[in-house]
Parts: C-alpha cells; sequence; structure tokens
C-alpha cells in the first residue's frame, strides 16, 4: 500500500474541509447588536406611492458602500444624514410627488427574514428608516451592515429575476492546479 504525496494529502484536507463548510447549517443567526438595516416606508399602496418608494431605493442604495465594521456602517449613517435626506428629497421632487421625507435613526421591530442564507429572526435592530409621506404603505428593507443589501457592480438593485451567481478563488486554484480548467 503507498502513501499519498504531500500535494494529494493537502488537496484531500482542502477537499474535506469545503465539504464539511457545505453542510453547515445555512440559517445562521445574526447578533442583532451588529446589524444595521435599511426599511423605507411608503406613503400609501397606490401604484404611484409604491413606484416612488422604489425610485428612492434605487437612488439610495449606490450610496451604502460596504462598510468593514457595524460602528462603521452607523458613522457613515450619521455623517450623510444630510446627503442622504437630500437625495431622498430630490427623488421625491423628480417623480413628482408632493410629499416630504423624513429619516429616522434607531430601534425598529422587524419578521422573520433570511437574506443570503443568514437568518434575522423576528424583532428589534438597528435601522435607518426613510418615512416617505405618511409612511402607510408596503415596506422595502435590506440588511446594511453585515451588507446584504444585493446590487449589481454598477450599484444598481438586482433584478428580481436575475440570478445570484457565486464564484471561489479557491475552487477555480484548485480545478486549474489540476488541469480541469473551468
Amino acid at each position: 500500500m503507498g502513501y499519498a504525496s504531500p500535494m494529494k494529502r493537502m488537496l484531500l484536507f482542502l477537499l474535506t474541509g469545503l465539504l464539511l463548510c457545505n453542510l453547515a447549517p445555512a440559517h445562521t443567526p445574526t447578533p442583532r447588536q451588529e446589524v444595521l438595516r435599511l426599511h423605507i416606508l411608503s406613503n400609501s399602496d397606490s401604484p404611484e406611492d409604491q413606484a416612488v418608494k422604489l425610485l428612492v431605493r434605487d437612488a439610495l442604495l449606490p450610496l451604502f458602500t460596504t462598510a468593514p465594521t457595524y460602528a462603521d456602517a452607523r458613522a457613515f449613517v450619521l455623517e450623510n444624514g444630510k446627503a442622504i435626506l437630500t437625495l431622498c428629497e430630490q427623488t421625491l421632487l423628480a417623480a413628482g410627488a408632493g410629499y416630504g421625507v423624513q429619516l429616522l435613526l434607531g430601534v425598529c421591530p422587524f419578521p422573520d427574514r433570511t437574506y443570503d442564507g443568514v437568518a434575522f429572526p423576528a424583532g428589534d435592530y438597528d435601522a435607518l428608516r426613510i418615512i416617505l409621506g405618511q409612511g402607510q404603505g408596503h415596506n422595502w428593507w435590506c440588511v446594511l451592515f453585515p451588507p446584504l443589501c444585493i446590487v449589481t457592480p454598477d450599484g444598481d438593485p438586482l433584478p428580481p429575476d436575475e440570478p445570484l451567481r457565486f464564484e471561489s478563488t479557491l475552487l477555480s486554484f484548485l480545478k486549474r492546479r489540476l488541469g480541469r480548467g473551468e
């Protein structure tokens, strides 16, 4: 019986690790104190107000860059509150919406939600809440930190029918190393 070469043992070890990582539960809870959500409330449920809500969302998402920590994400919101408010007001004006906007940063209740395989149980979370007009319509939300507001590389929201594509640098390396290409 022969022994595997050091390269084969290392490859077997890496592949075993990848397999074990993929067997981990997809719904890993995230501590609430390290989460910052974005919550946009529409003026009403009219088709016009729902469209305005999405225009505001589309205008705002490119502002939010990936922050390395919760504290950085929160600091960004605090430091850029005036710019965020101005962009919301400009978007409402351009859309012909005859109502204003309020920005609130605080703790808000949210239902259960899973983003990109991360479970967020129902409860109170820190959030930047953007209230359009009366704020009586259906809302839209995502997670600013950890960054789970999914957008295209250009900063545009991902169309609902476009599938996500994930790439593994390690797997690509191993395929090239083993001569299997991609």
